[in-house]
C-alpha cells in the first residue's frame, strides 16, 4: 500500500514538474539551461529562495512598526492604551460567545433578575468585553504604515524600471520568442520581491487584526502567491510584473486613507478615498480585464498558443478579476446604502463630504452618517486590510434594532451624541440619556462609568 502511494506521488510530482506542463510545445528544460543574458532564466529553486527573505522582511517589519511607525503614532496624538479587563463572569461570557455579543432588552432584563445585577451596568460589561477583543488603534496604525510603506516604495521601483520596458507599451512583445526571455536585474529583484512580501503576509495574517474578509482575504494572497510563482517557474514575468505594478498603484492609496482615519484627519482621508476608489475602479475594472486579460487570453494564445500552464495561469487571473467583481460590488453596495441612508434618515444632515467617502470608502471602512443633524463619515470606521472587507448585515440591522428598543423603554442605551444607528457608536461609551433617543436628537450625555 505504502509502495503504491509512493508511486502515485512520484507520478504526480513527476508530471507536475514535467515540460509538458509548465512549457509550449517543442520546448524543454534542457532548452533553458543556457545562462541567456542577464540573470539568466528563470529557475523553480528561485523560488524556494524567497522563504528567507518573507522571513527577513517579517522581520524588518516587526522593527519598523516599533521603531518608526510607532514612535510617528504617538507623535501625532494616537495614544498607546491597554485593553480594559472585564470583570470575569461565566454567565455573561457564555452570552457573549455562544448567543450575541448585542443582547436585546429582553435578554438584559432576564441577566439581570439572574445575576442581580442592574441592566446598565450588564450594558457595561457587554461594550467592554467587546472592546477587550478589539485592538487599539495604535497596532491597526503601525500594520497600515507599514502596508503603506512597502506598497508605495515597490510600486515606485516597478514605475521606475517597467517605464523603459517595450514590453510595458506593447503587450505583444511578452509572448514574442517566449520562453526564451532571459531575466534582468531589475526584474529578478522586483519578482521575488514581491514573492516575499506575499508569503510573509499569508503567515503574518493569522496574527495581525482579525477583519470580517479574512477568508477572502487569505484567498486572495494564496492566489497571488501562486500566481507569481507559477509566472516565474514559466518565466510569464513580463506580463507578471505589470500585473503587480497595476494592483500596487491602488494598494498604497487604501492603506494612505486608513492612516489619515487613524489619525482623524478627515478631509484628507475623505480625498484619499475618493483616489482609491477611483484607482481601484480603473485599475481592476478597466486596465485589468481589457488590456492583462486581454493580453493573457488572447494575444498570448495567437502568438505562443495555448498549454496547460497557461490555462492554469489564466484560471488563476480570471477568479482574481471575480474578487476585483466583488470587491467593487461591495463598495457599489456602501455608496448606495450611505446615499439611501443619507437622504432617507437624516434629511438636511449631510454635508458635501460625506458623498465621497461613502461613494469610495471601501466595505471596511464603513462610514457611519451621523445623529443630531451631523455628518461625520469617519469618525469610527472598520478597518480593512485591505484593501476591503465585507460588511456585516447581522450586526449592523439587530444593533440597531437594540438601540431603539431599549433607549426607548428605559433610556440606558448607549449613543453618544455624533452617530447613531451604529453599534460603533456604542463603542465610544456607554451612556445614558435624557429622554428618548432617536435619529436627529440632541440628547443629554451622562457618564456610564
Amino acid at each position: 500500500m505504502a509502495t503504491a502511494a509512493a508511486e502515485a506521488l512520484g507520478l504526480l510530482w513527476g508530471w507536475l514538474w514535467s515540460g509538458r506542463f509548465w512549457l509550449p510545445q517543442n520546448v524543454s528544460w534542457a532548452d533553458l539551461e543556457g545562462p541567456g543574458d542577464g540573470y539568466g532564466y528563470p529557475r523553480a529553486r528561485h523560488v524556494l529562495s524567497v522563504f528567507p527573505l518573507a522571513a527577513g522582511l517579517f522581520s524588518v517589519r516587526m522593527l519598523f512598526e516599533r521603531f518608526i511607525a510607532k514612535p510617528c503614532a504617538l507623535r501625532i496624538g494616537i495614544e498607546d492604551s491597554a485593553v480594559y479587563q472585564v470583570e470575569s463572569n461565566v454567565t455573561l461570557e457564555k452570552v457573549f460567545t455562544s448567543i450575541s455579543k448585542y443582547p436585546d432588552e429582553k435578554r438584559l432584563k432576564g441577566l439581570s433578575k439572574q445575576l442581580d445585577w442592574d441592566v446598565r451596568k450588564i450594558q457595561c460589561w457587554f461594550r467592554h468585553r467587546r472592546n477587550q477583543d478589539k485592538p487599539p488603534t495604535l497596532t491597526k496604525f503601525c500594520e497600515s504604515m507599514w502596508r503603506f510603506t512597502f506598497y508605495f516604495c515597490i510600486f515606485c521601483y516597478g514605475v521606475r524600471f517597467l517605464w523603459s520596458m517595450p514590453w510595458l507599451w506593447d503587450t505583444r512583445q511578452c509572448w514574442y520568442n517566449y520562453p526564451y526571455q532571459p531575466l534582468s536585474r531589475e526584474l529578478y529583484y522586483y519578482y521575488l520581491t514581491q514573492l516575499a512580501f506575499y508569503w510573509s503576509l499569508v503567515f503574518s495574517q493569522f496574527i495581525d487584526v482579525k477583519r470580517k474578509d479574512f477568508l477572502m482575504m487569505f484567498m486572495h494572497h494564496l492566489i497571488a502567491v501562486t500566481l507569481i510563482s507559477f509566472s516565474y517557474i514559466n518565466n510569464m514575468v513580463r506580463v507578471g510584473a505589470i500585473i503587480l505594478c497595476l494592483h500596487d498603484s491602488a494598494d498604497s492609496l487604501l492603506e494612505a486613507a486608513k492612516l489619515a482615519n487613524y489619525a482623524r484627519q478627515e478631509r484628507l482621508c475623505n480625498t484619499l478615498f475618493v483616489i482609491f476608489g477611483a484607482a481601484f475602479m480603473v485599475t481592476r475594472l478597466g486596465i485589468f480585464p481589457l488590456w492583462i486579460l486581454n493580453t493573457t487570453l488572447f494575444e498570448s494564445w495567437e502568438i505562443i498558443g495555448p498549454f496547460p500552464s497557461w490555462w492554469l495561469f489564466n484560471g488563476l487571473l480570471l477568479i482574481l478579476q471575480m474578487l476585483h467583481v466583488i470587491w467593487s460590488y461591495l463598495i457599489a453596495r456602501t455608496a448606495f446604502k450611505a446615499l439611501v441612508r443619507g437622504k432617507v434618515t437624516y434629511p438636511g444632515g449631510i454635508s458635501p463630504g460625506s458623498v465621497p467617502s461613502a461613494l469610495f470608502s471601501p466595505p471596511s471602512s464603513f462610514l457611519c452618517l451621523v445623529a443630531a443633524g451631523q455628518s461625520h463619515p469617519l469618525h469610527v470606521s472598520k478597518d480593512d486590510r485591505s484593501d476591503v472587507e465585507s460588511s456585516s448585515e447581522e450586526d449592523e440591522t439587530t444593533h440597531t434594532n437594540n438601540l431603539s428598543g431599549s433607549s426607548s423603554s428605559n433610556g440606558a442605551n448607549c449613543m453618544n451624541g455624533r452617530m447613531g444607528g451604529s453599534h460603533l457608536a456604542e463603542e465610544q461609551g456607554t451612556c445614558k440619556a435624557a429622554g428618548n433617543l432617536h435619529f436627529g436628537a440632541s440628547p443629554r450625555i451622562h457618564s456610564c462609568d
